[in-house]
């Protein structure tokens, strides 16, 4: 838990070097299993943003989203403008009674646009943070 709350948004390679820092060794499997179990129990967010790694934050129990930057990857979170769950409505719910929005802005980030030759793409590339 200190190891995904002092770093919002890890991947679990991250949370594996965090945990190994502090506590010596860790197997890759035991983090990915603690990880599972923290996200199904609703302890730890998981998301899976398109072309990267599961990512992992502890603020739960709250409606908001997340921008991307697609040069560097740099995730950061951004509160939902709407309110309330599910804060989106779809044009056909097809009969589902829908409890949650999920949304992801992609975009280039302030660093990278800030960066000498940065071109402002909107083509999506590999993620790293």
């Amino acid at each position: 838990m200190r190891a995904v709350s002092g770093r919002p948004h890890c991947t679990a390679e991250e949370v594996a070097e965090a945990v190994r820092i502090e506590i010596g060794s860790i197997s890759r499997q035991a983090v990915y299993d603690v990880l599972g179990v923290l996200a199904e129990r609703g302890i730890l967010r998981r998301i899976q943003p398109a072309g990267s790694a599961a990512r992992y934050e502890d603020r739960i129990g709250d409606n908001h989203h997340h921008l991307i930057c697609r040069t560097c990857g740099k995730t950061v979170d951004t509160d939902c403008a709407i309110g309330e769950a599910p804060c989106l409505t779809a044009a056909d719910a097809s009969g589902f009674r829908i409890v949650e929005a999920e949304v992801i802005f992609w975009g280039t980030c302030p660093a990278c646009l800030a960066a000498p030759g940065s071109g402002d793409s909107d083509a999506p590339t590999a993620h790293h943070s």
